[in-house]
């Protein structure tokens, strides 16, 4: 059967290119080559995991280390490692969980760490968050965000971004944005409309203020409002994965609009969640959302564990089951999230990702005067994408560049992805210190200078 080939960059790196190809066969020796084949043998083919780029051995605070023992500065962690790879604090309340043989929870009881999570979610979360349902993973929460907003407003429509990543099952999937999560697979679930993120680096118009994107932005979601009304709720992250950072502006008028028009608002925070932007959760810097989603670091980096938390108001749907999951209240991750975000709490890790995201982007936007090939630096907090251009004029992704940049990077000690093709994203450990940040940035000055001055993969 022909099927379509073309495979999507937006939410990474792919393992198809002849540059990958380059990497797998300078990198990938001895035992790390025979495990690398054994994985690519039993594991269903990605383009986004397998084959895969390397093979690991350890996990540790900032850094992951291979088989030879070379260790990198992890840039990427799939978000699960707010407070550290194997953080001590929470591999302990781990241990401690499993010592006390009260791990999995069977539905229909619940647990001394599940109520003692969700408690402490009510008193961290801002604006009246109180009500609290778990799952294994942020796809799923998300798709428990999406029924709860169905039942509570009767609809069945939702609005989303285009380019914006949710999840891979079927709803998250449909109120995803990219098209190599939902192309091939048939009808998706009905009703998902997209509009524009307000990207004002990027902004299809050519607008040069933010106020200006941003009005465009709202009349596109007022516009679909309008034309198919009965919308059940406007989905989004507050800062994109990419990442993009949108004005406090931007989002109240998005909030006024669901209430106008008898929305919710829900706000997917699977990875800004638990500190990355600066405050403990990234919705503190627009408005409170109706539906909180969170995930990744919720499973303290050890266990799969995600969420959603809700106000009071929105418990009306005891004759349903939005979230009939079999872990929902499993101890065990409970346990594992009240570490990670006790550990969160007690050294103060938003407020370093504040600071030390402040002085990256300093140094970052000082490179960008060195390095034509940087084009735009955004984020907030330890939330960070370099946009590289071949031309800075036309902003022209220079896709092959970042890729060699990247491969570059993991060659001198540091791990990091990239998005939507050309732009390198830096989302550390929480943990991270400046001078671990100083060695980071000096690799990406480094491999940058070198593809500029010609040096190929």
């Amino acid at each position: 059967m022909k099927r379509n080939k073309r495979i999507e960059r937006e939410q990474g790196d792919v393992n198809t290119t002849v540059n990958r190809r380059e990497y797998w066969k300078r990198n990938l020796k001895g035992e790390s080559k025979r495990w690398f084949d054994e994985d690519k043998k039993y594991f269903l083919h990605q383009s986004l995991s397998t084959p895969v780029l390397n093979v690991l051995s350890r996990a540790q605070g900032v850094y992951i280390e291979d088989l030879t023992g070379k260790k990198y500065i992890d840039m990427h962690g799939n978000g699960v490692h707010n407070a550290g790879f194997n953080n001590p604090a929470v591999v302990e309340a781990v241990k401690k969980q499993l010592e006390e043989h009260m791990t999995f929870c069977p539905r229909r009881y619940t647990n001394i760490p599940a109520i003692e999570l969700a408690r402490k979610l009510a008193e961290i979360t801002p604006g009246g968050l109180c009500r609290s349902l778990f799952c294994p993973g942020g796809s799923e929460a998300i798709e428990m965000a999406l029924m709860l907003a169905k039942q509570v407003t009767g609809r069945f429509k939702t609005i989303s971004f285009w380019d914006s990543f949710h999840g891979a099952g079927p709803a998250a999937a449909s109120v995803g944005g990219e098209e190599h999560f939902s192309g091939g697979f048939g009808p998706m679930v009905p009703g998902a409309f997209h509009v524009e993120f307000p990207n004002y680096y990027r902004n299809p118009w050519g607008f040069t203020s933010e106020e200006d994107v941003d009005a465009e932005c709202l009349r596109q979601i007022e516009l679909v409002l309008k034309r198919a009304p009965e919308m059940a709720a406007i989905i989004g992250e507050p800062i994109s994965a990419t990442p993009v950072v949108p004005s406090r502006r931007y989002w109240q008028g998005v909030k006024e609009l669901c209430e106008h028009y008898g929305a919710l608002l829900i706000f997917d925070e699977i990875i800004e969640g638990f500190g990355r932007t600066g405050k403990l959760f990234a919705c503190e810097h627009f408005v409170t959302p109706d539906i909180l989603v969170l995930g990744k670091s919720l499973g303290g980096g050890l266990l799969p564990f995600a969420g959603i938390v809700t106000h009071e108001r929105y418990n009306v749907c005891q004759h349903r089951s939005v979230g009939h999951y079999t872990h929902e209240k499993n101890a065990l991750c409970s346990a594992a999230a009240l570490a990670e975000i006790g550990y969160i709490l007690e050294h103060k890790l938003h407020e370093h990702a504040a600071e030390l995201g402040g002085y990256t982007m300093k140094r970052l936007t000082d490179l960008k005067d060195k390095h034509p090939l940087i084009g735009h630096v955004a984020g907030l907090g330890l939330h960070i994408g370099i946009d590289l251009v071949s031309d800075p004029q036309t902003k022209a992704r220079a896709v092959d560049e970042a890729e060699v940049i990247m491969f570059k990077c993991l060659e001198k000690g540091l791990s990091a992805k990239t998005i939507e093709g050309n732009v390198l994203t830096l989302r550390p450990a929480l943990v991270i210190t400046r001078e671990e940040m100083d060695r980071a940035i000096d690799i990406i000055d480094e491999a940058i200078g070198e593809v500029e001055a010609g040096k190929k993969y």
